[in-house]
């Protein structure tokens, strides 16, 4: 195991989008991705619930050398985050919907944010509203059941578009111009979701901007110009891991293999 590393995690798969954001930008630094995938879903869960596997995951990752660490996870970060960070000194790059952004990019002033139950409910996301939403009506959107579809690798098919259907009609009829995808899981529906609002609606995915943030917050430290790439590893909680690796290859186009995240001291399901 790399003695020093960026620790990405999430509830599950979705902060894939997250990973590889960050190793393009970043192609020198080694990573190590955990998916919570067995005690996932994050989305319906009790904020302590969330908070004790944002914890263990993090001490786990901190423990083994991480530099830095990203919670790819809209849920994880509005609910966790400001413990995680009074708890470790090291970077800690969160992600919430991208309300701001989107607010400032809407011609008519509305705004649809796609997310799950516990994220749109959380006192965090309501701040951001009030904060970024004046002069813009923010429409918050709760997709149960979207997320699960995208872990068990469902990104495309009937079942997928009906979902999105469900969600995407009555908000559309409120006419908003600029869709924030408040999951990192959406984000492989990014297409499909595009298909059916159209070519002028915006959708905002904020996977680049966390990787932006992260290089911002890591050490200055030059790589020679020789050196290749470094190392990733992907670690899952959940009891079968080659299906989760299946998964993971499915989203990112090639092929990885997600180890049994007993290896960092972690629970599995």
């Amino acid at each position: 195991m790399q003695s020093s590393f960026i620790g990405i995690f999430d509830s599950g798969v979705g902060g894939l989008a997250v990973h590889r954001a960050a190793r393009e930008l970043l192609p020198h630094q080694a990573f190590i991705y955990v998916a919570d995938s067995g005690f996932a879903p994050y989305g319906d869960r009790e904020p302590a619930y969330i908070a004790h596997r944002v914890a263990a995951i993090a001490d786990a990752l901190v423990e083994r050398g991480a530099q830095a660490l990203v919670i790819a996870c809209n849920t994880a970060t509005v609910t966790a985050v400001a413990a995680l960070r009074a708890k470790h000194p090291i970077p800690i790059v969160g992600i919430e919907p991208a309300i701001k952004p989107a607010a400032a990019l809407s011609r008519g002033g509305r705004v649809i944010v796609l997310a799950t139950q516990r994220t749109t409910q959380s006192e965090a996301v309501a701040r951001l509203c009030v904060r970024y939403g004046a002069g813009a009506q923010i429409i918050l959107q709760a997709c149960p059941g979207l997320a699960d579809l995208v872990e068990a690798g469902h990104i495309d098919g009937e079942a997928v578009t009906n979902l999105l259907k469900r969600y995407l009609t009555p908000v559309a009829a409120r006419a908003g111009d600029v869709i924030v995808l408040g999951c990192t899981h959406f984000t492989f529906l990014a297409d499909r979701i595009r298909g059916l609002v159209g070519p002028d609606v915006v959708l905002i995915e904020p996977s680049a901007a966390v990787a932006r943030q992260l290089a911002r917050q890591l050490p200055a430290d030059p790589v020679p110009a020789h050196s290749g790439p470094a190392s990733e590893t992907f670690y899952t909680t959940a009891a079968t891991p080659p299906a989760i690796g299946a998964v993971m290859s499915k989203l990112l186009g090639r092929r990885v293999e997600a180890l049994a995240a007993h290896g960092l001291g972690l629970a599995m399901r």
